[in-house]
């Protein structure tokens, strides 16, 4: 009984710290993750990894629509750090985004809890750490969101279901590479890939011959596109970053840098062990890892080729993502179908063009959005508005628009009104392909394709079941344009996946506004929110 009442007890704890209040029939999960440096050797060299609980990678979070996730870091690295949740939309609370622009970092030593809501949401996300280049240590980990019991789901209970990161590696440590980015140069190609942690024929999965399971897929690497495929085998795309989509058969997967994906795979062939592989897109130099999908009652170990994929093709890529559409039938985390909003019939309010460049500024390498360099400010972004700090940001500061200028250094923020009805296009004039993500929001692909994006191009718009998600890519020499409703208040990272390039400055915040002090719109800081740089001594 003392337990249960200090259980209890910690619940409303946590409730109070929340300073909101919580409907008592969402649930909650509890972490405690303790976060270290640890010697690993992914690809058969020692190197510095960031571990949780001492895993590489990280643990999996298991949780329900709308469940509580409240999770406790504790920070044994001797610098700051942060852990951010690639896809949770922090519903009116981006506070808990995890990024500088919102979270102060966990001081070495210490401790900060996450309070995170998995508020209308289902779906396959990940979570990796955002400071410094921490994301080439590791620190990152998958994130399932389950429908909740009595909302139907478009498929069968599958016999199993496994998270499969996967994600291009250097072999070099992640402070070496952070110093050659702090001294304006670019990063070398990578070593590896890696699949769970594990470099070729590192990992195993096991299954029954005669059964489906799930397998969600998430490249947390750092640049790279990467394709994945099973010896032998085809598999059923049935969700995308939280939406049901179409079920396609596919023999093969393009996963951009920053993108999920779920599939079905059945295990209908001879008993034995098959190839599963992962190999980098759109590089002169093809770099391959293998796991293998190991039948239960495998009498056989993996043998023949290793399964190809494509390599350089755009072509092959594009069709794919075109074939992506969402479900309008099933229910997504509510029980109305998913094509009960017809976003193909609201007003755009405004038209964002964002282009991306690559140049250098005062001799070194950076890169830009509409010209500007971000460079992150003294203070979280986000307090820095609670607390009305003037000098730390102006919105603004970045155009709705490409302006022809040459590239320069800012904090750049740009404001946009609270359920506002926006489209955006992501012009790609280089010839890589990039991948962008927008905290807080899912948003739709509603097209893309090659050379300069015009008004015309608004005619191949697909305005009936365009995938809904929190990441697309951007093909070289091309252009993505999306809807999306800005029903989240809050200041939200807009970044590219490209590691690199968003730490040299491919980013910038999104800040959407309402004049409205109601926590129906926007939580107030939570009261154990930390408080650094010029807002530190302040009080919530």
């Amino acid at each position: 009984m003392m337990f249960r009442e200090s259980i209890l007890g910690y619940r409303w704890a946590v409730f109070v710290i929340m300073g909101i209040v919580v409907a008592a029939e969402d649930p909650y999960r509890f972490f405690a993750w303790n976060v270290t440096y640890s010697d690993i050797y992914p690809l058969g060299v020692r190197q510095q990894g960031i571990l949780i609980n001492g895993q590489f990678p990280g643990p999996d979070i298991y949780s329900v629509t709308n469940e509580n996730l409240i999770i406790n870091v504790y920070n044994n690295l001797p610098e700051p750090f942060l852990l951010s949740w690639n896809g949770v939309q922090q519903r009116k609370n981006s506070y808990e985004d995890g990024v500088y622009g919102t979270t102060c970092p966990i001081p070495p030593g210490k401790n900060f809890t996450y309070i995170l809501q998995m508020k209308d949401q289902i779906g396959s996300y990940f979570y990796f750490p955002s400071l410094a280049f921490h994301k080439a240590a590791g620190g990152f980990g998958g994130i399932r969101v389950l429908s909740r019991p009595l909302i139907p789901v478009p498929f069968a209970d599958p016999a199993g279901d496994f998270t499969v990161l996967i994600g291009d590696w250097y072999k070099i440590d992640h402070k070496v590479l952070k110093a050659v980015l702090d001294r304006g140069h670019k990063l070398p190609f990578p070593d590896g890939i890696l699949i769970n942690g594990k470099g070729s024929n590192g990992t195993y999965f096991t299954v029954e011959q005669g059964k489906t399971y799930r397998f969600r897929i998430s490249n947390v690497g750092l640049q790279n596109t990467l394709n994945f495929r099973i010896q032998g085998h085809t598999m059923k795309l049935v969700e995308v970053e939280g939406t049901h989509t179409v079920q396609t058969t596919y023999e093969s997967l393009d996963v951009h840098v920053g993108q999920s994906y779920s599939v079905l795979v059945t295990m209908d062939q001879t008993a034995q062990d098959f190839y599963i592989a992962v190999s980098t897109r759109f590089t002169s130099k093809i770099l391959t890892a293998t796991g293998v999908l190991h039948y239960s009652n495998s009498g056989k170990a993996v043998s023949g080729p290793i399964p190809g994929g494509p390599t350089t093709e755009i072509d092959f890529s594009l069709k794919q993502a075109r074939s992506i559409r969402t479900n309008l039938t099933a229910s997504g985390p509510r029980p109305n179908p998913q094509g009960s909003y017809h976003y193909g019939l609201v007003n755009i309010t405004r038209t964002l063009k964002l282009v991306s460049s690559a140049d250098q500024v005062n001799g070194k390498q950076r890169y830009a959005v509409n010209s500007v360099s971000f460079v992150p400010a003294d203070t979280p972004l986000k307090l820095a508005d609670y607390f009305k700090i003037d000098g730390v940001f102006r919105v603004g500061s970045i155009s709705d628009n490409p302006t022809g200028a040459k590239m320069y250094l800012d904090t750049s923020v740009m404001g946009a009104d609270y359920r506002a009805f926006v489209e955006i296009i992501f012009e790609n004039r280089e010839n890589i392909i990039q991948s962008w993500h927008i905290d807080g929001y899912n948003f739709w692909v509603v097209g893309m394709d090659g050379g300069q994006w015009t008004p015309e191009s608004r005619n191949q718009y697909n305005l009936r079941d365009a995938i809904s998600r929190c990441t697309t890519q951007v093909y070289p020499k091309s252009w993505t344009a999306i809807y999306m409703s800005l029903d989240n208040v809050g200041m939200w990272n807009i970044r590219s996946e490209f590691w690199a390039r968003q730490y040299l400055g491919q980013q910038f915040y999104l800040r959407v506004y309402t004049p409205s002090n109601s926590t129906r719109d926007e939580y107030p800081p939570p009261r154990n929110v930390l408080l650094c740089g010029r807002a530190a001594g302040r009080s919530t």
